[in-house]
């Protein structure tokens, strides 16, 4: 059954229920957690039986000892930010690990007093939903495509495209030993190596592999782990190799939003159904020491629907993060 006629059965439905009834029934489906366990299936179990061993693996934040960079990062924040994976935690368990007092939502402003204000929480990995979107609403069919992941730290993106996609082939590239290793016990345990495989590997080394690529997912990958250099260095490698016509971009944030952080580059993006010339992404390097000036014209940023329900611990802004681009 389709959504046309789904929603016509639907209506139908509607308009033999009684009217004293239908405000119950219509809050049921609003509230209803057995309507969220229907969204429950074997691809979903796998994803959250794979979160749970990796839980099992990692100290509570999800950090390694080794990123040194990525703590500091967090401490020069203005507000105090803490780590919480969200492949990892879903907003229920954070509540639970809450209310065990092994996390909180909050920080003190002043020691010892009531006045406490909202820790900011930071996720270097997709949840479980995100993933479920991220394949089955924003990209298209992969089927006999390459897919490359720039950092894939625990691998979901791996996990979620074998479960939720076609993709031929599931690459992720990541710079630390540790979470390779961590990778691969997974993809070796549920069987998953057919189509994913971890490279050990610096993005900037890898330019056949881009040239070659179908679609590039980024997701908070430079921000917390390279000084402003080496990111203007690893997005200009990009840039100078995913250049195969036709292939997507995902980035978590937007490319602006990401860019223009660096106070480097002076993003220029056409917008969804937008032809002309100048508002085509313009990667001038106005700043920058070398005064290097990319190729324009790199990508052009598509629609996505972002109005779809995923169950009730989806969070409509992380979804939003989400964009999805199309090398010109």
């Amino acid at each position: 059954m389709n959504f046309p006629e789904a929603q016509s059965e639907l209506k139908q439905l509607l308009s033999r229920v009684s009217p004293s009834e239908l405000p119950r029934l219509l809050d049921w489906i609003r509230t209803s957690e057995e309507l969220d366990d229907l969204l429950v299936d074997n691809r979903r179990v796998m994803l959250q039986s794979i979160a749970d061993d990796l839980r099992a693996s990692l100290p509570l934040d999800a950090m390694l000892p080794s990123e040194t960079a990525a703590h500091h990062k967090m401490q020069q924040r203005s507000r105090p930010t803490v780590h919480v994976d969200s492949f990892l935690y879903d907003d229920e368990q954070v509540d639970s690990l809450c209310e065990e007092g092994t996390m909180s939502r909050t920080y003190c402003l002043t020691c010892g007093s009531f006045r406490t204000a909202p820790l900011d929480f930071i996720s270097h990995s997709f949840s479980v939903s995100e993933l479920q979107f991220l394949f089955q609403s924003v990209l298209p069919d992969l089927s006999g495509c390459t897919l490359v992941d720039v950092g894939s730290r625990l691998g979901a993106v791996l996990y979620g495209g074998h479960v939720y996609s076609s993709a031929s082939r599931l690459l992720g590239l990541e710079l630390s030993e540790e979470f390779v290793r961590l990778q691969n016990n997974m993809l070796h345990k549920y069987r998953l190596n057919d189509r994913v495989q971890v490279l050990h590997a610096d993005v900037c080394t890898q330019d056949v592999l881009l040239q070659n690529t179908d679609v590039l997912v980024m997701n908070n990958v430079f921000e917390y782990f390279m000084e402003p250099d080496e990111q203007v260095r690893a997005w200009r490698f990009i840039m100078q190799n995913f250049t195969k016509t036709g292939s997507l971009l995902v980035t978590v944030p937007s490319l602006q939003e990401s860019l223009s952080a660096l106070q480097v580059f002076r993003p220029v993006l056409r917008r969804p159904h937008c032809s002309r010339v100048s508002d085509v992404i313009d990667l001038c390097d106005c700043h920058c020491v070398q005064q290097e000036a990319l190729r324009p014209g790199w990508v052009e940023e598509l629609p996505v629907d972002y109005d779809v329900y995923l169950g009730r611990d989806t969070d409509p802004d992380a979804l939003r993060q989400i964009h999805l681009y199309r090398v010109m």
